[in-house]
């Protein structure tokens, strides 16, 4: 029992590197400077999420260990989550409580993102004008961009997971649109 406190995760570089590249993707400045995402840090939380269930959405049609790794990614994910609540700092007190919010906003916009991804049509725009943006203003440009990372992971299959890198479209800028 105690051999197993120094054993190393066969995944962690695996999951470090996808959780590198999920985050190198929801910080790409054209989603704060062009799609109007809030530079802050719900909006970084959207960003992320949004990002996030599109790439985990994928690994959860592909062949084990896929969904093991989805798992040990979004426990990732929430370390980091927690990781940044202290840095900011947040209390321990507080840090289990803003876990539990961040868990259910993150699994409620993820099921929402990725039903609307099988449903098509408008779904996804009205989720995303929903969560990321409050319910104000348009979110066509954001919900584009959301479909071209989803048809883009299509083409990743479980060797492009575990070698990497994800194939995620650079979010076109203002001029580029």
């Amino acid at each position: 029992m105690i051999f197993g406190l120094f054993r190393r995760d066969p995944n962690r570089q695996v999951i470090e590197r996808l959780h590198g590249e999920i985050m190198a993707a929801a910080r790409q400045p054209a989603l704060f400077l062009d799609f109007g995402v809030a530079d802050t840090v719900e909006g970084r939380f959207e960003a992320l999420t949004l990002i996030a269930a599109i790439a985990l959405r994928r690994m959860s049609r592909l062949p084990p260990p896929a969904g093991q790794l989805a798992q040990q990614l979004t426990d990732a994910i929430f370390a980091h989550f927690d990781v940044a609540m202290r840095e900011m700092g947040v209390a321990d007190v507080g840090v289990a409580k803003r876990m539990k919010t961040l868990a259910q906003g993150f699994l409620g916009r993820s099921a929402a993102y990725g039903t609307a991804l099988d449903q098509g049509g408008c779904e996804l725009e009205a989720a995303i004008l929903r969560n990321v943006y409050g319910g104000q203003g348009s979110a066509a440009s954001l919900a584009a961009y959301a479909v071209s990372c989803a048809a883009a992971l299509e083409t990743a299959d479980l060797t492009t997971y575990l070698k990497g890198p994800l194939p995620f479209p650079p979010a076109p800028s203002t001029e580029a649109r």
